[in-house]
């Protein structure tokens, strides 16, 4: 079989070709079907046409936040480095990551709990609007919602897509019924580039 040769700027391009083809026709307002094309694009898994969902005018919410500053928090190194931040930084927002923080870590051993617990407390302790992306960590979901719900903190958006067996499924289903705008891949499907997926698609989107 011969390998075609293709120009490294069209690779995506003739990615995204074959996506929509392979959709056979189904469609998403924008800028949810930017949003599941990327996705779909970074995984090669159709699945997230069906278990990747929004609230109501959610993705709207995530481009506007982004446009008018907003940072955002991983919690992950992986889901913060795949975010491009300059793009970001056109709009005033940064990529905040705690995970690795020294104190972050001691305080988590110290209290018998995750380094994510902490880091979404670290979050609630930004000024301006920020956006959650969680691509690994259900107990970030957990934390967050007891946040969300004590009045500590007030995402514009999260996105709530950890991958994994423990406590993945119901910390999805804490963040649905939390009262926040969310992006959520239900089920057990999800990743940290997943994540940074669905936030370089709001970016993308705002520079077309």
């Amino acid at each position: 079989m011969a390998i075609e040769i293709i120009e490294p700027h069209e690779i995506e391009k003739r990615s995204m070709a074959i996506i929509t083809a392979e959709l056979n026709g189904r469609t998403w307002p924008e800028p949810e079907f930017s949003i599941i094309k990327r996705c779909i694009h970074t995984s090669a898994d159709f699945d997230y046409t069906d278990n990747l969902v929004f609230s109501d005018n959610a993705a709207n919410i995530g481009v506007e936040a982004i446009r008018n500053g907003a940072s955002i928090v991983t919690d992950t190194n992986m889901g913060a480095a795949g975010i491009n931040k300059k793009r970001l930084g056109k709009y005033g927002g940064q990529v905040h990551c705690f995970i690795g923080d020294e104190d972050v870590i001691n305080e988590a051993r110290s209290r018998g709990c995750t380094r994510a617990t902490v880091s979404m407390e670290r979050a609630a302790k930004i000024d301006n609007d920020i956006i959650l992306a969680i691509g690994n960590a259900p107990t970030a979901l957990i934390r967050l919602n007891e946040l969300i719900q004590k009045g500590e903190i007030k995402p514009a958006l999260i996105i709530g897509v950890p991958v994994g067996f423990v406590n993945v499924v119901e910390s999805k289903d804490l963040i649905m019924e939390a009262g926040i705008p969310y992006i959520v891949s239900k089920g057990r499907k999800g990743g940290s580039n997943i994540a940074a997926s669905i936030c370089n698609a709001m970016l993308y989107y705002l520079g077309r």
